[in-house]
């Protein structure tokens, strides 16, 4: 074992995070963590990942679900694909490989919404295949290391950072033997693991100290020694790695309308192509509307308003887009509702049935401070 993996585990061994999935690492449970972590905060992430695992504890639980009951447990992660694809994984595991995860990263990679880091995180850690897992955090690390310069967001750079750290980690250990499970949960858990571990010290040394965005905490690092921007330009370890700036996000107008008719308020299915598919949503038009272009939208669509006002506004960017809305409360006659063209729900279904994105929070916020 290299002395940069030696110094890498020995660390981790000290200060590794305590997670969930960690302490119980199943392929299933080491794939769902893996997709939820997917741009969103390990915080966010451990109640999601155990409210989903009491609903939906093994892969042939998954793969049965009802559509609508994964997303409703998926509300609010965003990048509603990832579920999709997730349960789509799942059912190929069930009919293909008799409901066991296979076990190496080429496999894996053949399983929707499961790409190149993703089967190599699941390969590494819950199967002990020795394969660096490279994501954002590892091409952080790598560009400090090795004083890499060019922009870090290209296949070049994914493939020298790749090639680095595969030098540096550790053999499968010839202690590893994978206990095998029959609790329907997904095969293996790796046991004295120095290739998973050495994936997640990295992905813990991105997090607590070669930190993105702010000064690294170099003295605490237990590879420093080995870092060329650091011992060739020390104070400039930020100025790594190089990423080019994004473009310019699309911008969006809406109007939200909140329709509601004594307890009940309108929400609609979202098309089943496109942003938020087969999501729900609460009504709206594209461009912000005046009060007599709302009344005539609304007529439009066979709702007579009693009343409208204007309420609040907001905001909430997509990877490709932002969407820049404002609302409106409108208020109409119980005895028309059967004209409406969407579903009038009552506040309850809305908590606990339709899968509402969080891109329109600021509504659903709205809505329950009606009742306080």
């Amino acid at each position: 074992m290299s002395d940069f993996s030696n110094r890498l585990l020995d660390w981790y061994h000290n200060n590794r995070r305590i997670l969930p999935w960690r302490e119980d690492p199943t392929p299933y449970h080491v794939w769902l963590s893996e997709i939820m972590l997917q741009q969103t905060r390990v915080e966010a992430v451990k109640g999601y990942y155990a409210r989903f695992l009491d609903t939906l504890p093994d892969v042939d639980a998954l793969a049965q679900a009802q559509e609508d009951t994964c997303l409703k447990l998926w509300e609010g992660l965003g990048y509603y694909s990832r579920v999709r694809n997730l349960q789509k994984a799942a059912q190929e595991v069930m009919e293909h490989w008799g409901g066991e995860i296979p076990g190496t990263s080429d496999e894996l990679k053949k399983l929707p919404g499961i790409g190149p880091y993703t089967a190599a995180a699941i390969a590494a850690i819950a199967f002990g295949e020795r394969i660096p897992a490279i994501d954002g955090n590892l091409l952080r690390i790598y560009a400090r290391l090795e004083r890499y310069e060019e922009s870090i967001r290209t296949p070049a750079a994914q493939k020298k950072a790749a090639q680095y750290f595969a030098e540096q980690m550790p053999e499968r250990s010839a202690a590893w033997n994978p206990v095998r499970e029959n609790n329907g949960k997904g095969g293996t858990i790796a046991k004295d693991n120095p290739c998973g571990n050495f994936n997640q010290a990295l992905m813990d040394l991105g997090n607590a100290v070669c930190l993105p965005g702010s000064a690294p905490a170099c003295g605490q690092c237990p590879v420093a020694d080995f870092c060329r921007i650091h011992k060739e330009c020390p104070g400039k370890e930020t100025s790594l790695p190089f990423i080019p700036a994004p473009k310019e996000k699309k911008t969006e107008l809406l109007t939200v309308f909140m329709i509601r008719s004594g307890d009940r308020t309108a929400v609609r299915k979202r098309p089943a192509r496109g942003l938020l598919a087969g999501l729900y949503e609460f009504p709206n038009a594209a461009g912000h509307l005046d009060d007599k272009e709302a009344v005539a939208w609304l007529r439009k669509n066979h709702v007579e308003p009693v009343r409208i006002k204007k309420i609040v506004d907001a905001e909430h960017v997509f990877s490709h887009k932002k969407w820049i809305m404002q609302g409106y409360e409108v208020i109409t006659d119980p005895f028309a509702e059967q004209s409406i063209p969407f579903i009038m729900a009552g506040e309850e279904e809305i908590v606990s049935l339709y899968c509402i994105p969080s891109a329109f929070s600021a509504y659903s916020d709205w809505l329950i401070a009606q009742k306080q």
